[in-house]
């Protein structure tokens, strides 16, 4: 990075709008006040003395500020110069900061105990023919930990790889056990229960997941901050999604005769290759040609990195034994939910997606707490993104190679659903803040999609 050429954006940028104004004139400009607001703020809120890093926090914050545009010239996040700078601030002598501590290379023991689950399940379907219900709770129970595994070992992969290969690794095995429970399920031509995991996967992230993350951040802090261009994509990217169900929806409503059927899944399969196309240009974007508009930089795997051999085996292993539980799950979720009373469509939206997304309901919640709420946003809202342009249309053409009539035509009450929490989600997201009760708000429209669900027949 030039020294000399850094200077000359930063006095450009403190000449622009100064025109007419005496040279002794302090230029102290609205944008000035602002930031100086926000330093006080993130001050106030780390106890300590306003000092010129708390300004250079605020200022980092801007995404098209001149600071965040030099730094991304230089292939540089202004995510990651925040970070380096905070931890920095809170490894200086005298100030109050978290002591390092022997407790991040620990591995949770939490995925130790429900790793048990996994042969208890095996035991249960094969060795003694339990009933359905004790081998479905086993079989998602077991499923929990192993989708950690899975999150964790593409983290380590990532982390090896870099943030280009890394960002394309997440993109790409983030859902990856929801997938695989998915495809299973429609090998065994539950199409409508598949349709419902793919809705719920998507309003699970942008209502539960986002809303978790925001109470879990916003208790902390009276007012959170984050990437409104990244924001904006996302909510674009979804309202997007929303249009690829609704066009199938109403070809479905206007031909509902079963001759139309083939033409659904020809229209279907033609959606699906728009999304994949706009899904892989979006991966373009936002990791080589605007990356230092959005943060580029995974989450960071805690403890000591794990080698590249180690991970590929973890991931691999973690796979099989999520395909095998898989299994499980769908052959006993039918009967099962019979048992307890539940519909299919309840199972899909709101069960499923949970089991399937439970490590990333953990981790963003965890990264919200500790003040990364643009981490937890890419988390809860990449997320939804991926299940709707990348997963979903996958299942498009994985139900055509299973011989299973895999369509984009989903339920008037799916459609609706994920309709209104995209325009929820927009709305409290766009302007780049938020806080807890904003929160509660996302919470509680999840709240009545799951009442509605379990009434639904």
């Amino acid at each position: 990075m030039n020294s000399a050429s850094v200077q000359e954006k930063l006095e450009a940028s403190g000449r622009r709008g100064k025109q007419g104004r005496r040279s002794e004139e302090l230029a102290y400009t609205s944008h000035a006040k602002r930031l100086i607001e926000a330093a006080s703020k993130e001050a106030r809120e780390s106890g300590t003395a306003l000092s010129a890093e708390h300004l250079l926090l605020a200022a980092l914050q801007e995404p098209r500020g001149t600071i965040a545009r030099i730094l991304g010239d230089a292939g540089i996040s202004a995510e990651r110069a925040r970070a380096a700078l905070q931890q920095g601030m809170q490894s200086r002598p005298g100030e109050p900061g978290r002591a390092p501590s022997g407790r991040s290379s620990r591995r949770p023991s939490w995925r130790l105990v429900l790793l048990l689950a996994v042969p208890l399940s095996l035991l249960l379907q094969y060795v003694f023919h339990a009933p359905a219900l004790p081998v479905f709770v086993a079989a998602c129970v077991g499923v929990l930990p192993l989708a950690a595994y899975m999150g964790e070992a593409t983290e380590h992969l990532a982390h090896r790889t870099g943030p280009m290969i890394g960002g394309l690794l997440n993109a790409t095995f983030g859902n990856a056990a929801e997938l695989i429970i998915s495809i299973v399920a429609l090998r065994a031509g539950l199409v409508g229960l598949v349709k419902a995991s793919i809705t719920g996967s998507i309003l699970g992230n942008l209502l539960l997941i986002l809303g978790l993350a925001l109470v879990a951040g916003g208790l902390r802090r009276s007012e959170l901050r984050f990437n409104r261009t990244s924001a904006g994509m996302n909510a674009g990217m979804l309202a997007l999604a929303v249009v690829a169900l609704v066009l199938p929806a109403l070809f479905h409503a206007f031909h509902p005769e079963h001759t139309a059927r083939l033409s659904e899944l020809r229209m279907s399969e033609a959606v699906a290759v728009i999304l994949l196309l706009t899904y892989g240009l979006s991966l373009l974007f936002t990791l080589r040609t605007h990356r230092c508009l959005f943060w580029s930089d995974v989450h960071p795997p805690e403890g000591p990195p794990w080698g590249m051999g180690k991970a590929v085996l973890i991931l691999a292993v973690a796979t099989v034994v999520v395909a095998v539980e898989s299994e499980i799950l769908v052959h006993a979720a039918t009967e099962a939910t019979k048992t307890v009373g539940l519909t299919e469509t309840f199972l899909g939206l709101i069960i499923i997606p949970i089991i399937g997304n439970a490590a990333e309901h953990a981790t963003a919640v965890v990264v919200a707490r500790k003040g990364k709420i643009d981490l937890a946003l890419q988390i809860a809202l990449g997320s939804s993104t991926q299940v709707a342009l990348l997963v979903a249309p996958l299942l498009v053409f994985v139900g055509v190679a299973l011989g299973q009539d895999m369509n984009l035509v989903f339920t008037p009450f799916e459609v609706m659903t994920l309709s209104l929490a995209t325009i929820v989600t927009a709305i409290i997201t766009l302007d780049g803040e938020s806080h807890w009760f904003e929160g509660v708000q996302l919470l509680a429209v999840y709240g009545m999609v799951a009442v509605g669900a379990f009434f639904l027949v």
